[in-house]
């Protein structure tokens, strides 16, 4: 079997979940080729990631006049088929937040993706998140009726559901993965009755970095970790809110930030404002090696989202045996249970936020290092790269052509 992964920017710092599952694919004896529509190699990181650039092809570094081509090429060698695809890149687009020129490009990104997989003889195309990537292979599947399936996580697809004719690209894809439980129920939410056998769980994964080793103690001085891209949706502002009660109490923690983003600067400035520079560190992008030393450096993993599918760093703070404080959205409740793995909260509530670092600050080790030991074996048995893998092969096999 001969599949193909398309996604809109890979490989990317914060999707090395992606790159997991491929990897657990390929160990199970499928061909696994990759496709973007751009690339980010001026921000890779990651040694991992690196190789996963040199493997991918980019279809925007084709330039314009190969997109041109293949748009020609494509209507005479396939001129129904490429009507069809026209009249829905205008449907969509008619009803879209990015208009007709956008779907246009997606059109011809299409036509150029089709000639790739049909020179590779690839039989199954899948893609990760509902977005333009998702209609570039809704519109590839039109001009060559090879079956693409989606990874939906949320929450940007279920923001604008509409605005990118979700229920379209459920209805004309083969099957669609959810990553919990809440995320199959929000795509139940915008498809038909019909539809719903379709729509299965395939939780991301965790490798052996995480989990491969003995648990290491926790260390015993306090301190915090966050980890992911510095924007609004994260909470980041909220956190430094929160370390800020706890400062002001007269209580010794750290709080690293590891990643960084849009809000850098104001994280920044606030941390200076508040005189916290002796409680909280910024640390950059990290490598998948430097995430795992900064989680064994920590003795909590705080993640205070306000909108998310389900973080891949709670599954690996957890499979290091670290709690975890988090918020109670999406999927996070299926993965986080309080006072068992860690604790949770809800979302946008500084004072509640405070409380539950608090408590964590104040629990003795060992019962840290218990609930740190529950929270791995619960990653064990939902979040195992190669099992989940195993589940999405099965799905390859059940819904091919």
């Amino acid at each position: 079997m001969q599949i193909a992964y398309l996604v809109n920017q890979y490989p990317k710092v914060s999707h090395s979940f992606i790159r997991r599952e491929i990897l657990g694919l390929e160990a199970l004896g499928v061909t696994v080729l990759r496709y973007s529509v751009r690339d980010l190699e001026s921000e890779l990181v990651d040694a991992a990631d690196q190789q996963e650039f040199d493997q991918t092809r980019y279809l925007l570094k084709s330039g314009a006049a190969t997109l041109l081509k293949a748009v020609f090429t494509t209507a005479i060698a396939r001129p129904v088929r490429f009507l069809q695809a026209l009249q829905l890149a205008v449907k969509v687009g008619w009803n879209s937040d990015r208009g007709l020129l956008l779907h246009a490009a997606y059109l011809a990104e299409a036509c150029l993706l089709q000639q790739w997989l049909c020179a590779a003889d690839v039989s199954h195309l899948h893609v990760h998140f509902g977005t333009n990537s998702a209609t570039v292979a809704m519109l590839c599947q039109i001009l060559t009726n090879i079956p693409y399936s989606l990874t939906i996580h949320g929450p940007e697809e279920f923001d604008k559901a509409k605005a990118i004719a979700l229920s379209e690209k459920i209805h004309r894809a083969a099957f669609i993965v959810g990553i919990s439980s809440f995320t199959r129920s929000q795509l139940f939410r915008w498809c038909d009755y019909s539809d719903w056998n379709k729509i299965h769980v395939v939780h991301c994964g965790v490798d052996d970095l995480f989990l491969g080793q003995a648990l290491a103690p926790l260390p015993s001085t306090p301190q915090f970790v966050c980890i992911g891209r510095l924007s609004e949706q994260k909470g980041h502002l909220l956190l430094v809110e929160a370390a800020s009660q706890l400062a002001a109490a007269g209580l010794s923690f750290k709080l690293v930030f590891v990643g960084d983003g849009p809000l850098r600067q104001k994280i920044e400035q606030i941390i200076t404002q508040r005189h916290l520079e002796q409680h909280i560190e910024i640390t950059g992008w990290a490598t998948n090696a430097e995430v795992r030393q900064h989680l064994l450096q920590s003795q909590v993993m705080v993640a205070p989202s306000f909108a998310e599918g389900l973080p891949v760093v709670i599954m690996e703070s957890l499979a290091l045996g670290r709690p975890v404080i988090s918020t109670y959205i999406a999927g996070i409740p299926e993965l986080v249970e309080s006072g068992v793995n860690g604790w949770l909260v809800p979302a946008g509530d500084a004072v509640s936020l405070a409380a539950a670092m608090r408590q964590a600050l104040h629990t003795p080790l060992d019962q840290l290092t218990r609930m740190g030991k529950s929270g791995r074996d619960r990653v064990e048995q939902q979040h195992r790269v190669g099992t989940e893998a195993t589940k999405l092969l099965a799905l390859f096999e059940k819904y091919q052509n």
